[in-house]
């Protein structure tokens, strides 16, 4: 039986992720803030295995359902529909988009603050920490001598084999950086996240140039890689992610991405 995946928010990272699916053999319900109709061109290019819907459309129909949205966002979601489902949180928290305290005070990670505000649901960290662009860039068929390794991070041992055995088919191998408590390891400000899997870029070029180095494959992460990288994680001071040493190229459209998915219901 053909699975389903069920993402909310089509923006780019959305996108990234329907492509992955669909192209792995996936079906997709996509859903986002500003009503299916806004979103028909994208189901029509992406094929007969895409559906648009209601939020609670997605999360309804999806075996696995992806928070591709801002953290932000999470708190219009629908928190009862999500009773039993596996979630996969693409969220990251950057405090230029707005602060949270109990972030910054470093009382949970930002995966703890969607389990909080999901309580029935089983959330595994994962896909989140390279862009949209790398995530089509780097994966690879299982089998090849150049995969690379995801972390991922949750408190449900069964959610987190059902996100394993989905990255495997969409590209990726996965490794188990612990619990919600321990997710703080893999998000942004750690050795993990973001540079490990973009390419060299030369930071003073601009315009196509600069994209088009830019959406090249990263050196992949070897599962020892990824481990090494996980254990030397030390919590980043100020917490959240910052744009410094990001390419203007990645800055441009992360900021374009999360001010459209910002946008009130």
């Amino acid at each position: 039986m053909t699975q389903t995946i069920g993402i909310i928010g089509s923006g780019l990272v959305g996108k990234a992720v329907a492509r992955l699916a669909i192209a792995a053999g996936y079906k997709v319900v996509i859903s986002n803030s500003r009503g299916a109709d806004t979103i028909k061109d994208l189901i029509e290019e992406l094929g007969p295995l895409a559906s648009s819907g209601t939020t609670e459309e997605a999360i309804a129909a999806g075996d696995i359902i992806t928070l591709s949205i801002p953290i932000a966002a999470s708190e219009q979601l629908p928190a009862d529909k999500f009773a039993g489902k596996v979630v996969l949180d693409q969220t990251n928290y950057y405090p230029a988009f707005g602060n949270n305290e109990v972030l910054d005070k470093g009382e949970l990670t930002s995966s703890g603050l969607i389990q909080r505000r999901l309580p029935g649901a089983k959330v595994v960290k994962g896909l989140h920490n390279l862009s949209w662009l790398h995530m089509k860039a780097n994966a690879t068929p299982k089998g090849s001598t150049n995969r690379t390794t995801l972390p991922i991070a949750g408190d449900d041992a069964g959610a987190k084999q059902a996100v394993t055995e989905f990255f495997d088919k969409i590209g990726f191998d996965t490794i188990d950086a612990g619990s919600l408590a321990d997710s703080w390891r893999i998000e942004p400000s750690t050795p993990i996240y973001f540079w490990r899997y973009a390419p060299t870029v030369d930071l003073k070029a601009t315009g196509e140039e600069a994209e088009r180095a830019y959406t090249q494959p990263g050196k992949p992460v070897s599962r020892e890689d990824a481990q090494r990288l996980i254990n030397e994680a030390k919590r980043p001071s100020p917490i959240g992610g910052t744009f410094e040493g990001m390419p203007q190229v990645h800055v441009d459209l992360f900021m374009a991405q999360a001010s459209a998915a910002t946008v009130k219901k």
